[in-house]
């Protein structure tokens, strides 16, 4: 029988392996540490059995309990959905002025709405509604077609110049390059900065305030303060939708840009654009 091998540093005994010069220690595992690992297989055993847990060719073992997390999900979620229901067929039933008078109504109609423009409307507004070039910041008070809740949701049900809805909303600034000559566009652009900012020429001020009479007061007002009606921005606030120097409002005023909004009631129904028009409102630019 061959004598046991002890560590001189430890005092260890070694199992008799060795590595490059390297011995193993002979340090079992704590007692404690064994009896729970094997207890450990034990529940795993016990709950293979009893849970959903080997995979087949089409499906899983089920488990004698039966349990389905998807089961779980799915109740919840049809629990959620019959609580949502109740605020839902309110929404549905009553006009937006009524909505915004009942408290848990409009708390309700809030989150919703926050949960739809998150998925439809923030591609093109920004996740905080702040907008960008070209596309309106709906966090401040320069509406095109209006602020208060019935014209956001006739905008938001509609859309703007979207061709599939008869009763969108309709405004197209003419390409004035088909119309005035080349000098006459700089002096309107001339006037129309002047309103908020400083003309790189500002003789030609005047003169492009008699072009603007004569071409662009039919839509903007005479006092450059647009019109609702026609979808006519304010040119005098100093907030642009699609150019903001003297040089872009020339292009603008020759070749202008026109977007397009869809019309969000045939994508999301009557209930879920209101809630959306409720949220928008709420933002704080809302009349």
């Amino acid at each position: 029988m061959s004598q046991k091998e002890i560590d001189k540093i430890s005092g260890v005994e070694t199992t008799g392996h060795e590595w490059d010069g390297i011995r193993e220690l002979n340090n079992p595992m704590p007692r404690w540490w064994v009896w729970t690992f094997y207890a450990t297989i034990v529940w795993a055993i016990g709950y293979t059995i009893a849970y959903p847990a080997w995979p087949l060719l089409k499906d899983s073992t089920k488990g004698l309990l039966g349990y389905s997390s998807r089961a779980e999900v799915a109740a919840e979620l049809s629990d959620a959905k019959a609580a949502q229901s109740v605020f839902l067929e309110k929404i549905a039933a009553m006009p937006l002025s009524e909505i915004v008078a009942d408290k848990d109504l409009t708390q309700f109609a809030v989150a919703g709405g926050a949960a739809a423009f998150k998925v439809n409307c923030s591609p093109c507004h920004g996740s905080g509604a702040a907008g960008g070039m070209g596309y309106p910041n709906l966090n401040d008070d320069d509406w095109l077609w209006g602020g208060d809740l019935e014209s956001i949701n006739t905008t938001l049900a509609h859309g703007i110049r979207y061709a599939s809805d008869p009763d969108t909303r309709v405004s197209e600034m003419p390409a004035f390059a088909d119309i005035l000559d080349a000098e006459q566009i700089k002096q309107v652009a001339a006037y129309v900065i002047s309103l908020t900012g400083t003309p790189a020429d500002a003789a030609m001020v005047e003169p492009g305030k008699t072009v603007f009479a004569e071409n662009c007061a039919a839509c903007h007002g005479e006092d450059a303060k647009g019109g609702r009606d026609f979808g006519a921005p304010n040119l005098t606030d100093a907030i642009w939708l699609k150019v903001s120097d003297e040089a872009g409002i020339v292009e603008q005023v020759s070749h202008p840009k026109h977007g397009v909004m869809p019309a969000w009631n045939a994508r999301l129904g009557e209930t879920t654009v209101k809630q959306l028009a409720i949220y928008v409102h709420s933002l704080g630019g809302g009349e």
